[in-house]
């Protein structure tokens, strides 16, 4: 096929950081689980009495997956880490097919490439390749992760074949999704509703139906049984369904017409809303699926970590280093894992926080800025919006997490009157996140190139939270973490004073950036 290597080729050059960061990440939520159930489960007893709770805990079942040989290390890592493994893959086959079909169609730099002697399907089955080849390297690194910690050669190696396999799945899903869909927006947005409701039907027929299950690629993933009496005719099931859609994907590729999308693109109104007139009117739209999106999946961990309830200690068993986290701050050990919980659940939360301040960057460098400002709309007003964009969306992730937290507790204890004590200890993490914008909005105002700077922020935070303590690192080190001043509520007290210096500081950041911005040139 002339042409389909040379694109491999070059696709594969601008995509070596992905696979490495994807690849990191998988593996670090397999491997860490392993360690981490070790550490905590020193006696068989234990591991029992651990298993015996998780089995019998249906908010579990529902987001984990069936409960198999959970008094092994081998069987709790295979539990907790699957299904989110399937959609960590999931996701990284869509983004990977995505941004070279769709996004290459949309920016036009697909069909110059095409004015050369290349094949009409060079293009797409060299992007298929590279997410079959990103799924086979991520695969076979969690693989050799499992067996070198270690656990059972074959099991290990249906885990990470069976993750590759569920990748392929993905991937001829997220081709079928390109040639439907007319936009880049609209094909990740196919392609993530698969990845959804195949874990939709999984949780589904997990805790009810089972036939359900088997209607999932992500069941059929832990259908498996790796650790648990393995068995891979499943695993036939995932190549048949890979083959077929990446088939189906090269049949509808050539029935539809290059730039386009087998769907219609839907007619907008003929005069717009009347909010989408004003700046901030505009900026909300532009981020409303992104507030959605982070809002329904913080509420999702926070009602994954509210259905523990109170049965703290048996989960983390004799672990002194797991209790040493969880009472850094006093208080018993109950109130101090939900303390960390609030913590982790407003980190993850910070990610939307992040990526909502650079969303003006991006913005910018896509030179959708220019025709705005070319209207009445001034450089302030349009930034503001943006600021006020974050702002809100912050606090909504943040509602969303503390609402989850809550009722998953309620869920399991009955006790509904904690739900508005977390969502008030959870909207306290609104001012460090906002430090962080306003790191995000500076770096934009003063250094465009340089503000992606700002995830490291975020990482910072991450590690001086969960490591400052315990390794016993300098204060001043440590406080160099927005989130390092704020009391690990419930096991501390709220205090308010270190909440609005933390807002006064955002709001400097910020009005530092946005001087900044209306200062230098675009681009610039």
């Amino acid at each position: 096929m002339t042409g389909a290597a040379t694109f491999l080729r070059a696709f594969l050059r601008r995509d070596r950081w992905h696979y490495l960061w994807w690849t990191l990440g998988a593996t670090l939520l397999y491997y860490s689980q392993a360690v981490s159930v070790k550490g905590l489960y020193t006696t068989q007893a234990q591991f029992d009495k651990a298993a015996a709770s998780m089995e019998g805990n249906t908010a579990f079942i529902a987001m984990a997956g069936p409960a198999r040989a959970l008094d092994t290390i081998g069987g709790q890592v295979m539990w907790q880490a699957s299904a989110f493994g399937a959609v960590v893959v999931g996701l990284m086959s869509m983004f990977l097919v995505g941004r070279h079909t769709r996004a290459e169609e949309e920016s036009g730099r697909d069909e110059l490439l095409r004015t050369s002697a290349v094949s009409r399907h060079a293009s797409l089955t060299a992007a298929l390749t590279n997410a079959l080849l990103a799924n086979v390297v991520l695969g076979a690194v969690v693989t050799l992760s499992l067996v070198s910690f270690p656990l059972d050669a074959a099991d290990s190696i249906a885990v990470g074949a069976g993750l590759t396999l569920c990748g392929w799945v993905f991937t001829g899903t997220a081709l079928v999704a390109a040639q439907l869909t007319s936009s880049t927006r609209s094909m990740y947005g196919t392609a993530g509703a698969v990845i959804a409701v195949a874990y939709a039907l999984r949780a589904i027929g997990d805790v009810g139906n089972p036939v359900l299950s088997w209607l999932s690629p992500i069941g059929w993933y832990q259908g498996m049984h790796p650790f648990s009496g393995l068995r891979w005719w499943p695993a036939l099931l995932l190549l048949a369904l890979a083959a077929a859609a990446t088939g189906a994907a090269y049949a509808l590729f050539g029935r539809r017409d290059f730039g386009g999308g087998l769907w219609a693109a839907r007619p907008g109104p003929e005069r717009a809303e009347p909010a989408l007139t004003t700046a901030l009117g505009f900026a909300w739209r532009l981020q409303r699926g992104s507030v959605v999106g982070w809002t329904g999946g913080i509420a999702l961990l926070g009602l994954a970590y509210g259905s523990i309830g109170d049965d703290v200690g048996t989960l983390i068993g004799d672990s002194t280093t797991s209790r040493d986290v969880f009472i850094q701050g006093g208080g018993s050990l109950v109130d101090g894992f939900y303390a960390v919980a609030i913590v982790v659940i407003a980190l993850v939360g910070a990610g939307f926080t992040v990526s909502s301040a650079l969303r003006a960057r991006s913005e910018e460098e896509d030179g959708r800025v220019e025709p705005l400002l070319a209207t009445g709309l001034s450089r302030r007003r349009w930034l503001l919006a943006q600021v006020v964009t974050t702002v809100v969306g912050t606090v909504l992730v943040l509602v969303g997490g503390g609402l989850g937290l809550g009722l998953g507790y309620a869920m399991v204890t009955g006790d509904g009157g904690r739900i508005g004590p977390f969502l008030l200890d959870m909207l306290g993490y609104a001012a460090p996140s906002l430090v962080l914008a306003g790191v995000a909005r500076l770096l934009y105002g003063v250094l465009p190139r340089w503000a992606l700077l700002a995830w490291l922020g975020l990482g910072l935070g991450v590690v001086m939270v969960f490591f400052g303590p315990l390794l016993h690192l300098p204060g001043w080190l440590q406080g160099l973490s927005p989130y390092h001043h704020l009391a690990l509520v419930p096991a501390e007290p709220f205090r308010w004073a270190p909440v609005l210096v933390l807002l006064a500081v955002a709001a400097i950041f910020s009005a530092g950036g946005q001087m900044a911005f209306a200062r230098r040139d675009l681009h610039g």
